[in-house]
């Protein structure tokens, strides 16, 4: 009879034991550590989930900085090569060819200098205006901030651009080493702003045309031969100096130009500084980025209805 209460006892504690478990587990299941919900407006950025998904952002860096030579004999070495052969290019065809004025500049060094800054804008736009058509695949299948995709592709540019920059170093300090019209100067403290510029210019620039090819397709052909267009509209393969108050005005209102004039003025000492048209530079990064992010988040909530 004893033996039987105990039992009875036993399977009592038992099923409560139970009971708390599971309401125990309900209650956990219900803190969720992200609510996924429709954007109901423009204004609906969600930055705090590109912190949260700063693992995954890593991860396209790592993918898409190895996945691109991957496959190559030189691998990693093209990151030189191509800014080099592109410099000689330049030298050949501009400066021996066409005579086009450096400011006393050696031409390796004038070309370089431009093309370091340049190709770390192009690749941005290039990139970043296919966001949505190169990952189709990816969103369609799993939810994830869709801005992670873009801010990688900058971050592992900036990885690019880093060793090109340390290539135009080496240069530089070669030709500081025996001439001396050569002058680096304070202002190269200025060079994260001037990063952070072009790469705010390429990424808002980027991700707009990227929510456009949503809808039309044909704008994405024309892409690099406006990335190459609007090169001979900055001061990369000529300086400022060349051209007339007029033509120097309209060469200005580009915003890449006053940042290329202040990277070159300040590691070779040549080229012109302004504070104002710097100034117009930064403020046009902050306005091409909102609106290029107001159109991101409009776009993703339906472009695989039209992609």
């Amino acid at each position: 009879m004893v033996t039987v209460m105990v039992t009875v006892m036993d399977k009592g504690m038992a099923q409560k034991q139970s009971r708390n478990s599971r309401k125990l587990f309900m209650e956990k299941e219900d803190e969720w550590t992200m609510i996924v919900k429709p954007k109901n407006n423009w204004f609906d950025f969600h930055f705090k989930d590109l912190w949260n998904y700063r693992d995954l952002i890593f991860l396209f860096v790592k993918r898409d900085f190895v996945a691109v030579y991957k496959q190559t004999i030189l691998g990693p070495l093209w990151y030189i090569i191509q800014p080099l052969l592109t410099t000689i290019t330049f030298t050949i065809i501009f400066g021996n060819i066409a005579k086009l004025s450096t400011d006393g500049m050696p031409h390796v060094l004038f070309y370089l200098s431009g093309i370091t800054l340049w190709n770390y804008f192009a690749e941005c736009l290039n990139k970043t205006s296919n966001t949505f058509i190169s990952n189709a695949h990816i969103f369609g299948k799993v939810y994830f901030p869709r801005l992670t995709v873009p801010v990688s592709i900058i971050i592992s540019n900036l990885i690019t651009f880093l060793i090109q920059f340390l290539l135009f170093l080496g240069v530089l300090l070669y030709y500081t080493s025996f001439r001396n019209d050569i002058h680096p100067n304070l202002f190269i403290v200025l060079l994260p702003l001037l990063v952070l510029v072009m790469a705010g210019i390429g990424l808002g620039l980027g991700i707009i045309i990227s929510s456009l090819t949503t809808k039309y397709r044909d704008l994405r052909f024309l892409i690099v031969f406006g990335v190459q267009l609007l090169m001979f509209a900055t001061p990369v393969i000529y300086p400022l100096s060349s051209l007339n108050e007029k033509q120097k005005f309209v060469i200005l209102l580009n915003p890449l130009s006053s940042i290329i004039e202040t990277f070159r003025y300040a590691f070779t000492g040549v080229g012109e500084f302004s504070w104002f048209y710097l100034g117009y530079s930064f403020f046009f990064m902050l306005m091409v980025i909102l609106v290029g992010v107001l159109l991101f988040n409009k776009v993703e909530r339906s472009f695989m209805d039209t992609v």
